[in-house]
């Protein structure tokens, strides 16, 4: 669905924002991209959906050339950006002036959706909060039945309600024909929704690995005490005792913490790389 080869990309002049990128998504699958503020995760999806252009590389998506924007591929394709301004329109004529791009949308869906994130539109789209223009753009995004769904940091501007909304809408949706690469530096907010966790940093991938495959290797507890774990790979204090990650060498059975895993990554890169590279 999804397939970069040595894609390299900057703007204009300036340092390299990717370099030598190489990435394949699949259908069926939820993908959560992580990094800091300012590691190329937006570049990475205008490149994908063709709003930018790389530099060098190969970029295939849903076996079209993005950069082209052809209407078959854009009919399919659907970016939900970190910045927006809406229409001063009400929601009507929201889907009045945007449903047409895509064949396959479904307007009962985009009500169902609505309701599930208690969104209500009495007047014009700009009378509401960001956060609430945000999910409406999340239930339009959903509806469009689009078979790649790009989402660009979706939490930022929602509260804790919402965002525990987004997560159940988001868990529920998903076709297998469907692929979402969602992006965020808010790695708790993908906590139990992903299938494939993709680390950028340093202008390349890091990594890029199932959720089964990670708790295959790392084991993700809270110990009283540091020495009740076998040589932890990193460790934070916790309000009882520490929250530990630590290599699995006795098939233990733990659910992933996005959080402790990108932290691992970041501070103990090696050891951690290490045991998917062996």
């Amino acid at each position: 669905m999804i397939s970069l080869q040595d894609l390299h990309f900057s703007y204009g002049k300036s340092r390299p924002v990717l370099e030598g990128v190489n990435l394949e998504c699949h259908p069926g699958r939820i993908c959560g991209l992580l990094g800091k503020n300012g590691a190329g995760k937006s570049s990475l999806l205008y490149n994908i959906c063709g709003l930018t252009f790389p530099q060098s590389g190969r970029v295939s998506v849903l076996g079209y050339e993005p950069r082209r924007r052809e209407p078959a591929f854009l009919s399919d394709v659907f970016l939900l950006p970190e910045s927006f301004a809406l229409p001063a329109i009400d929601l009507a004529a929201y889907v009045r002036s945007y449903a047409p791009f895509y064949p396959r949308f479904d307007k009962e869906a985009f009500g169902r959706y609505l309701g599930l994130l208690e969104i209500e539109v009495p007047g014009k789209l700009t009378s509401l909060s960001h956060g609430q223009q945000k999910k409406v753009l999340i239930a339009f995004a959903l509806s469009t039945n689009a078979k790649l769904l790009l989402m660009d940091e979706p939490t930022n501007g929602l509260d804790i309600p919402s965002k525990r909304q987004f997560r159940k809408v988001i868990a529920g949706s998903l076709r297998e024909d469907q692929c979402m690469l969602i992006s965020t530096h808010q790695v708790r907010d993908l906590d139990s929704l992903i299938d494939e966790v993709i680390v950028l940093e340093d202008h390349r991938i890091l990594l890029h690995e199932s959720v089964s495959r990670i708790t295959e290797k790392l084991s993700f507890r809270q110990v009283m005490n540091l020495d009740d774990t076998d040589a932890p790979i990193y460790s934070e204090g916790a309000l009882k005792g520490y929250a530990v990650v630590a290599e699995n060498r006795h098939d233990e059975q733990s659910r992933l913490d996005m959080e402790m895993f990108f932290n691992a990554v970041m501070v103990e890169k090696e050891k951690v790389l290490s045991l998917f590279t062996a």
